[in-house]
Formats: C-alpha cells, structure tokens, sequence
C-alpha cells in the first residue's frame, strides 16, 4: 500500500476541515494513556534523558563538518550537553540542490503521503517532544505536550492539506479546442506547478516546532526543500521531528537531504548567510521585528514572517466581572506572558466597567486582576505549571524594568517555587498602570509577563489606542469585553481594519492566548506583526509558480 492511499482519508478530511472552519483534530491533545499507551509518558521520559550529554545520531545527514550546542535547561539552569552535527553554509545549499531535482519530481498525493507519515511517527514521540521543549523553551508540561506535539501536528497537516489542495486547483492537461469558422484550433495544454526551490525555516525560542513545522510542511507539500536552522537554544525538539521526516523519506528511496537540520551556535550563527545565498528562495521566520524586517527587504526572496506585536483587551461592559478577570489573569500568567498571543495592554475607561451589579471602578478591577494572578500563582497545583519558567533570562531582567515605568504598580513580579525543579527560573506576572499619554511606554511589545492598565477616557478612545498600536507596532490577538451589539461591532469592524482578530467575551477554559489549527488564521499579515498567516491559501500558493506548455494536436 502507497502511503498516499494509507493516509488518503487523514488528508481529505484535513481538506475537508479547512473550508467548513469547524473543530477538527488528527491528533489528540489530551496526554491520556488510554490514546497514546499507558507507558508513553515514561518512555518518553527515558528517552529524553538518554539523550542528554550525547550526539544527537538520528539525522541522516552524513559527514558532519562538526558538533556543538548549547541548550541549556531553564527548570535546571544547567546546560544539557547535547552536539547535533553542524554543517557549513556550502554543504547544506549543495546538498539541498542536489535533493531538489528529485523531490519536486515526486507528485503531490505521494509527496502528501510520506509527510503525513512523517507526522505518524512523531505521534509516537509526543513524550519526548514534550521533555525536550520543557527542557529547552521553559513551558510548563501540558503545553509542552500539546503546542509541541498534537497541535503542532495539526499546524502541520493544516499546511500540508492547503497545499495539496492548491497544486490540484488546476488541471495537468486538457484540450483547447477554439472555432474559427470553417475550422478549429486545436492545442495539447498542460500546466505545471513549479516549486521555488531551497526554503530555510528559522526557528524560535519558545516554540521551537509549532511555529516551525507550518513552513517546513508548507515548503515540502508544494515541491521545495527544506534547511531548519533552529534557534541555538532550542534545538532537540525540532531535532526530533527533521530526523522522522528524514527516516521516512530514507525508506522511501529519497534523499533525506530534501530536509535539512542546519544547528549553529551563539557566537557562531549562519541564519543571515543562509537567508543572503542566492540559491535560498523562501525563508520561514519568527522572532524579533527587527530581523524579521531584515529579511523581509531581501531581494529576491519569498518571506513568511511572525514578528513582534502588541495585544490589547478592550473592557467595556460584561456579565461577570469575577469571571473576566479570572480569565485574563490566566491568559496572561499562561507560559509567563511569552506568547505571541498573549495581552499585554488593557484599556479601561476612567468611568469604569458596566456589569450586571453595576459599575465596576478601574482601582476595583485593578485589585481584582492583580488578586486573580496571586490566587493562581499561588496555587501550588497550578501557579508553577501554568507558569513554566522564563526562557531567557533577559526577559526576567524585563520584567524588573517593568517595575520601574512611570506609573503605580499593582502587583510586583515575585518567584514561586516549582515543587519538581527547585532551580526553575520563574518571574511572576507584573502589573503596571500607565497614563493613556505615555505611548512611548505601552507603544511596544514587552516580551514576558508584563501587564500595563491603561486607563481612557471612554471606550471609544480604547478602541482607538488599541487600532493605533496594531496598525503602527502590529498584533496578532486582541480580547475585548462588551455586552452591547454596537460596541461590539465597532471594536469588530475598527480592529478589522488593522488586521487584528479579537477574541469577545472570553470566560472559563479559552483564552485569547489560544489559536486552533483548521479554523484560527493565525497572523493575519496584514499589519507589522507579520506578512503571512497560518494557514491561508497565499501561505503555500507564493512556494510554487504555475507554468503552462502547448503544442498543437496532432491530426
């Protein structure tokens, strides 16, 4: 059996999925023995430590040029020892050439069968992913598990489905058949979908195979080949998944060069000569705004970006003001703050927020918020896992910084003791309130766990600070809180305008921090944080180039 037809029905539901936008998961979410084995999580476990201190062997890329790496732990603070291969800039763009003129060859059903495959056989090392992106990224065991693994999995078979579709959107051949009267022309058409070629993936800290995988999958589906350059300090679990896509295509005769692990160092990195070879076409990147925009102004490139943003939450009026402050105390110390979709700005107006029992004050919401993020990080069977730890540690000396802005500080950051890791890096949420006039304090991304309360003179100027920040710094969520239908269609309509989804009346278990595969763009391009999205058609459409041959039909 060919491993299209093995996967066919995964890859037509996925398909299916991406034009109804309803729930839709391949791959369970839940960490349950009675879905992945009761024994998965140990084994996992096992393997993630016998890892350590070791060469990392799996990848089938021969004749290392040398080995290094540097990751270090941020439960532990200690370095876990771990050399993957490392190659020069010459060998891996030469290899990759040499692999393209065989993978763009192979046809689309085939080419979506073996990278599905690929997604089965990580499947089966969810549990290690995990341990390695706990041991590298910070995040707390659960979202390890599932940004990691399942959902990861999902981003994948998302860009795999959007790409399959793409490249059948146009038929190979027909006959063109056109009367002229007392005779017809005729022509043998056929079209072509010519992928680009060599595509890099630059890789990030804190979600080293979620924001990855969509490009690498993106880029493969549609023909290209693939280099990964990963984030120096967050390799093993990206590692993981270069090296299954390898196995599979090594069995299946194809060169595992079509996908490629390119690990550097700190003090010896080669994200920008990778990016600047002439024979790279397509480049993948998330991370900061200021390299990203670098490689946006590369000639002749096509560039994915993620970058930087600012999240705002627009409060108004709700039913609950408990609830709303839970949510967003949650949505906040979820990971520290240290995801591209967390909020860091919140508008509330200097009259207060309406609610059911009445007016809430801005102090009462602020004490309230602050409460929320205590009684959570306090909880020892919560606050250390829904925290994780602080992947670099100059997002800590951020957070003290924070301390210091021009305004009063509702709640300082403190550490709480993780009961597992006692040397676990961890800086609790700090809450600041800021004048509505100091844009040059709240007009940028504070990566970490920073809050600032914003106070406006009404909702309208709210909705208005919270488009300027999209619109000239960028965002990629925005939470917002009314119970009136016109309000809520201006804070729709205003932030649509700028690009930027808004999550409404959010309580209990969803967050706007929370973006699902197969329903959830995520980016939008559409404003400085980023020029492409996950996953819409342009996402894989601009890897490829429709090309059409023709000749007349013989009589």
């Amino acid at each position: 059996m060919s491993l299209y037809k093995k996967h066919d029905t995964t890859i037509n539901k996925a398909v299916q999925a991406l034009h109804e936008r309803t729930f839709y998961a391949a791959f369970p979410e839940h960490p349950a023995p009675a879905v992945y084995g009761e024994t998965a999580d140990a084994d996992g476990q096992n393997k993630f430590k016998a890892t350590l201190g070791k060469k990392f062997e799996e990848l089938k890329q021969a004749s290392p040029e040398g080995w290094a790496g540097e990751e270090e732990s941020p439960y532990l603070q200690e370095p876990l020892k771990i050399s993957y291969p490392t190659f020069s800039v010459k060998t891996l763009t030469e290899r990759a050439g040499r692999a393209f003129h065989q993978w763009r060859k192979v046809n689309v059903h085939e080419r979506a069968g073996i990278l599905t495959e690929s997604l089965d056989r990580m499947k089966a090392r969810f549990f290690e992913i995990a341990y390695a992106t706990m041991h590298t990224t910070g995040q707390g065991y659960m979202m390890a598990f599932q940004a990691s693994g399942p959902h990861a999995a999902d981003r994948a078979l998302e860009a795999i489905a959007a790409g399959y579709e793409e490249l059948q959107r146009f038929p190979t051949h027909a006959v063109w058949d056109k009367p002229m009267g007392k005779f017809n022309i005729q022509l043998n058409k056929e079209w072509r979908a010519v992928p680009k070629g060599i595509s890099v993936v630059i890789g990030c800290s804190t979600f080293p195979t979620w924001n990855s995988v969509t490009g690498i999958y993106g880029s493969l589906i549609t023909g290209n080949v693939v280099i990964v350059k990963p984030h120096p300090g967050a390799i093993l679990p990206i590692a993981i998944v270069v090296a299954e896509i390898q196995k599979v295509l090594a069995e299946n005769n194809l060169d595992p060069n079509i996908c490629q692990l390119a690990a550097d160092t700190f003090d010896r990195m080669i994200t920008k000569e990778l990016a600047e070879h002439p024979d790279v076409k397509l480049i993948d990147f998330t991370g900061n705004s200021v390299f990203g925009s670098y490689l946006e102004a590369l000639p002749g490139k096509a560039v994915f970006t993620e970058k930087t943003g600012v999240n705002s939450v627009i409060l108004d009026s709700t039913e609950d003001i408990d609830k709303v402050a839970a949510n967003l105390a949650f949505a906040v110390t979820l990971y520290s703050g240290q995801m591209c979709t967390a909020p860091q700005n919140f508008y509330i107006p200097e009259g207060g927020i309406k609610t059911s029992a009445g007016t809430v004050t801005f102090d009462q919401f602020a004490q309230k918020f602050a409460d929320n993020i205590n009684a959570l990080v306090d909880n020892p069977k919560a606050g250390p896992f829904v925290l994780g730890t602080i992947q670099n540690k100059k997002t800590c000396d951020r957070v003290t910084e924070a301390e210091k802005l021009p305004g009063k500080v509702w709640l300082k950051s403190r550490s709480v003791e993780n009961p597992t890791f006692k040397n676990a890096r961890i800086s609790t949420p700090v809450v600041v309130e800021v004048d509505a006039s100091k844009k040059d304090v709240f007009g940028k991304e504070l990566f970490g766990p920073i809050a600032l309360l914003i106070k406006t003179r009404n909702t309208d100027q709210s909705i208005q600070l919270a488009q300027e920040m999209a619109r000239d710094h960028g965002a990629i969520s925005c939470g917002a809180y009314t119970t009136d239908p016109q309000v809520r269609e201006k804070i729709a309509d205003e932030m649509s305008l700028v690009a930027t989804p808004v999550s409404f009346n959010l309580v209990g278990g969803i967050y706007m921090n929370q973006h699902a595969a197969f329903s959830d763009f995520h980016v939008t391009g559409g404003n400085p944080a980023g020029n492409a999205s996950f996953t819409n058609p342009e996402y894989v459409t601009k890897r490829f180039t429709w090309v059409g041959h023709r000749e007349p039909v013989k009589a």
